[in-house]
């Protein structure tokens, strides 16, 4: 069945009205074309291998866990152009592709908390998978095609009503912004630096301690960054650099291959426009005695930060952070 809900029969042209951009200090919560991977036919989860390199010594099991996204067409929307699979909203998360010829199209997802997310959709006639992280309700799929300059005309509008069966497991599902599969480089190393865990907070100390102290942060690619910038994890890994929504992506990346739920956050730190995370885990517990787990509630934790400031000033603003860090999107 075609769909155009709410397309009055005249064609309209829209400004959409943008969101901050994340220059200095990363990219704006915008996606663009990215080289992710392409969503399963089927619901399925995928494991590791690993098996020649895995000399973990932990009590805690390490062997990767990725849940790859279902297209199984159970719930389609169609429009013009415009396809919206919403068969794993339950889980968390919706498939979008556009399938035609404009050289820029942008999908907004309105949320029951009255948020919009702006993405850039991939122009590559595919499936990609955006997160459904404002809970439970009625969230609308809108897709715009570029006309000129900022002017864009309204292709396809569908509301779709939400309930989440499991609100952590939304944060463990790869998406254009924490894309990752069982073949990541992203995923390997987390396996590995999760050999010697005990703990879901052993691997949290582990990742995090490697991150800081192994990424450094690209001065230079923050001054260039371009708008609709999509982190690339393996790249970041690879190269040992990147800027703060790199940081969070690779971080947030590694920890949901190793079960435990995570969430990259897009707002401000002050007045920066900035990406950090924030961390489920069930063991009670602390990193540093900076960053303290309750076993209750998520944990913020600011690797781009701890990646170059002292210690001091990493706890000022945990100890603050109600006041430091403002969240606007989660992904």
């Amino acid at each position: 069945m075609k769909f155009r809900r709410g397309i009055p029969g005249v064609w309209m042209l829209i400004i959409l009205v943008l969101g901050p951009i994340l220059t200095g200090c990363g990219s704006s919560p915008e996606s663009g074309d990215s080289d992710g991977s392409a969503a399963s036919s089927e619901l399925s989860t995928d494991t590791g291998d690993g098996t020649e390199d895995n000399q973990d010594t932990g009590k805690r099991d390490n062997t990767p866990v990725v849940l790859v996204p279902e297209t199984d067409k159970t719930s389609l929307y169609e429009g013009a152009d415009v396809s919206l699979d919403a068969s794993g909203a339950a889980n968390g998360y919706i498939l979008v592709r556009y399938s035609g010829s404009a050289s820029k199209v942008r999908m907004l997802l309105t949320c029951p908390t009255g948020e919009t997310y702006n993405y850039l959709l991939p122009l590559d006639n595919d499936y990609a998978v955006y997160p459904l992280t404002e809970g439970d309700g009625s969230y609308n799929v809108a897709v715009y095609e570029n006309v000129y300059d900022d002017q864009y005309s309204v292709l396809f509008s569908q509301d779709i009503s939400v309930t989440i069966k499991d609100p952590n497991r939304v944060f463990l599902y790869p998406n254009e912004y924490v894309d990752f599969n069982k073949d990541s480089k992203a995923v390997a190393k987390g396996m590995e630096l999760a050999g010697d865990a005990d703990t879901d907070l052993d691997v949290v100390n582990a990742i995090y301690h490697y991150v800081i102290e192994n990424i450094e942060y690209d001065y230079d690619k923050a001054e260039t960054v371009q708008s609709g910038y999509v982190p690339v994890v393996d790249n970041t890994l690879a190269e040992g650099k990147g800027i703060c929504f790199d940081f969070a992506s690779l971080m947030t990346s590694m920890l949901r291959s190793q079960r435990i739920p995570t969430r990259l956050e897009v707002g401000y730190a002050g007045d920066v426009y900035h990406a950090w995370i924030s961390v489920y885990v069930e063991d009670e517990g602390w990193i540093d005695g900076i960053i303290t787990f309750d076993g209750k509630d998520w944990v913020l934790m600011d690797p781009t930060l701890a990646s170059y400031a002292s210690e001091a000033t990493i706890k000022e603003y945990m100890d603050n952070s109600g006041s430091h860090y403002q969240i606007k999107y989660k992904y």
